[in-house]
């Protein structure tokens, strides 16, 4: 479908990748990973034709078409958002103008018999089944379906597109580019300005999709639910593996300390031709070894090894300090612009050591009530009252007004860290991406995405109780986000995160609040709870509108009542079953993991060789299994708790 054949980029004498090659097969679902600056976007261009190879060649088959989706795009300000996304049949809207055109003149014929009059008729015939094959009919409803799931609501549909945010334009753009339906999507980022359930809606349709996907990505999950391949992009090479991202990570752990152990034996070989060179250089009697030596040194094809390795790097925020029990009270709290009501009822409490995620759709009114929170708005309804000695440090996406431009990126944090803290400034930068000469950038030359990962390091080097983040993971890659977070989970103080990314939140947070329909409503658990939680809330709506005129039909029937309560009596013993099935497969995979961790503790003891990497999977597929029939568990306990309630 699509063939790279030993491409080279080069700038300046430096290669950014080197003779790589790779295929996109029909059906191919591929993820495109590597560090931030070793060629990904620039590979999407390549393929694109945007950005010529210095060398090599991308060759398609001919009826091959392409969708490009860039991190950013100019987006159109003139239609409304239907018009502006029905752009996206062209040709069917060629079409139907051709259709009317033939079907009026058609009309005013009357010399039925003609040559002319049946070329008119069979010219009709060839646009009407062409638009037809397109799906030209269906194509109001296509475009309000992949609008809808993209977050818009109906009452969006006639508004003009410039109404819409940057955010929600970048959206009618993916929505066109999904309802052309090329043969291969190249997306560049498609979630940064995605909420969850959108992004949802968006693997659904990817996974289901006829074409081929190569994506890039940060998100792990969007990854692990997309794709099946994944390609790493590493010192100017490229490295397939036919697996999704979460089994690649494990996969390139392995291949990397196998290359380690070869750079290092290579490393003592060289060493040793050397020492053996320079000790018998001038001896006569060992000249035709040295030159042998030295003629295997020039041969030689040096092992290469990603250069840093932060996997050691452990980030800490600051103690906390100490705060009272009762962090912020938020009574029935409500906010409007003008006429438009933004949310209301907002009533809960943040207590000390709290660990709370806001999510929902964008414009529902995550980062108003974080602002509410941290004092920058006030609230149009209710009242807010701020613990007593609460300390927030707020991060927001706009850091711009925060950081002095003149500043480097050493001395915006040099001047704010102390203690012994400032002895690894450079190993903190270097976890958020700047590396080298970056450090001595000013403020004022850096892109968005880097003040936004610079005010985040710089963040963790102040003492606060109260932390307050606002889509902290945009503009990080993977290590980033593992860094962060697992400073996050070491953190002693209270967190509140506004954020799509699911894996980030995931382990992290214990309570949601989710912003929907111009409410708040709390989950108290993790976020797979919330969302398992709305996908069975999701399914009993849809139940109930399904059911509504048959109940109507029933209503009054005594014995209609007493077959539902005995269905519903049968339900909850199936599940009560299920649940005691399940608790009895728990117990089972918890001692057998617990002998596991007994014989590795003592391996001479069992006779284990803990070398051998099979004695590995074998216990991670065990914790894995133990993960997949915990999570079985709360799924069943919540529908015992539906079905009792």
């Amino acid at each position: 479908m699509v063939s790279i054949d030993n491409v080279t980029v080069s700038f300046g004498g430096w290669d950014l990748f080197k003779d790589i090659s790779l295929l996109i097969n029909p059906r191919d679902r591929i993820g495109l990973v590597g560090k931030n600056g070793a060629g990904k976007t620039t590979l999407l261009k390549v393929i694109m034709g945007q950005q010529p190879p210095t060398s090599g060649v991308v060759t398609m088959s001919g009826d091959t078409t392409l969708g490009y989706l860039p991190q950013q795009m100019k987006v159109h300000d003139t239609t409304t958002l239907v018009e502006e996304t029905a752009k996206a049949f062209e040709e069917v809207l060629h079409l139907e103008a051709e259709m009317e055109r033939l079907t009026a003149e058609i009309a005013l014929r009357e010399d039925y018999q003609s040559e002319e009059y049946g070329e008119l008729v069979h010219r009709l015939s060839e646009a009407t089944e062409r638009h037809n094959l397109l799906g030209g009919e269906s194509r109001d409803a296509q475009i309000e379906r992949t609008l809808l799931g993209l977050g818009f609501k109906r009452e969006d549909l006639n508004k003009p597109t410039s109404t819409f945010s940057g955010g929600w334009r970048m959206r009618i753009e993916l929505a066109k580019l999904l309802l052309r339906k090329p043969s291969v999507f190249l997306l560049d980022e498609p979630t940064n300005h995605l909420d969850i359930e959108s992004i949802q809606w968006l693997e659904g349709y990817l996974k289901d999709y006829p074409g081929a996907v190569l994506l890039i990505s940060h998100d792990r999950d969007f990854l692990d639910n997309v794709t099946n391949r994944t390609v790493e992009l590493l010192l100017g090479k490229v490295y397939d593996y036919k697996v999704p991202y979460s089994q690649y990570v494990v996969l390139r752990k392995e291949r990397r300390e196998a290359q380690v152990a070869a750079y290092n034996n290579q490393q003592r070989l060289i060493e040793k031709s050397e020492e053996f060179i320079e000790k018998f250089r001038y001896k006569p009697t060992k000249s035709n070894q040295v030159q042998s030596r030295i003629k295997q040194l020039e041969k030689l094809e040096r092992i290469e090894i990603d250069e840093e390795d932060l996997s050691a790097l452990n980030l800490k925020f600051p103690p906390a300090p100490r705060s009272g029990q009762i962090v912020a009270e938020i009574k029935e709290v409500g906010k409007s612009f003008g006429a438009k009501r933004v949310f209301s009822g907002a009533d809960f409490t943040i207590e000390k050591g709290d660990r709370i995620a806001l999510v929902g759709r964008n414009g529902e009114g995550k980062t108003t009530l974080a602002r509410i929170l941290i004092g920058e708005l006030e609230p149009s309804e209710g009242s807010i009252r701020v613990g007593a000695n609460v300390s927030v440090g707020y991060y927001a996406q706009n850091q711009d007004d925060l950081m002095d431009g003149e500043f480097t990126v050493y001395d915006t944090l040099d001047k704010v860290a102390v203690g012994d803290i400032r002895t690894r400034l450079r190993d903190i930068l270097g976890a958020f991406l700047f590396r080298g000469e970056d450090v001595d950038k000013k403020v004022k030359v850096l892109s968005g995405g880097e003040r936004s990962r610079l005010a985040m390091a710089r963040m963790m080097l102040s003492p606060h109780n109260l932390l307050v983040l606002d889509e902290p993971t945009n503009h990080m890659d993977m290590r980033s986000k593992d860094i962060l977070k697992e400073a996050l989970l070491k953190y002693d103080g209270t967190l509140v995160v506004v954020s799509h990314d699911r894996e980030f939140l995931d382990g992290l947070v214990d309570k949601v609040y989710e912003f929907r329909d111009g409410g708040v409503k709390e989950y108290l658990g993790g976020i797979r709870y919330f969302l398992e939680k709305r996908r069975l809330e999701d399914m009993r709506q849809i139940e109930a509108r399904e059911v509504a005129p048959k109940a109507t039909i029933k209503a009054g029937s005594g014995k209609e009542d007493y077959l539902a309560k005995k269905e519903n009596e049968k339900l909850i013993r199936k599940t009560q079953k299920a649940i005691e099935d399940v608790e009895a497969k728990v117990m089972a995979l918890e001692e057998e993991l617990a002998e596991w961790d007994r014989k590795m503790a003592s391996p001479e003891e069992y006779g284990l060789d803990l070398t051998d990497g099979s004695l590995f999977e074998q216990y991670n597929a065990l914790k894995q299994r133990l993960a997949y029939e915990e999570h079985e568990w709360e799924k069943l306990s919540y529908e015992l708790e539906i079905l009792q309630s």
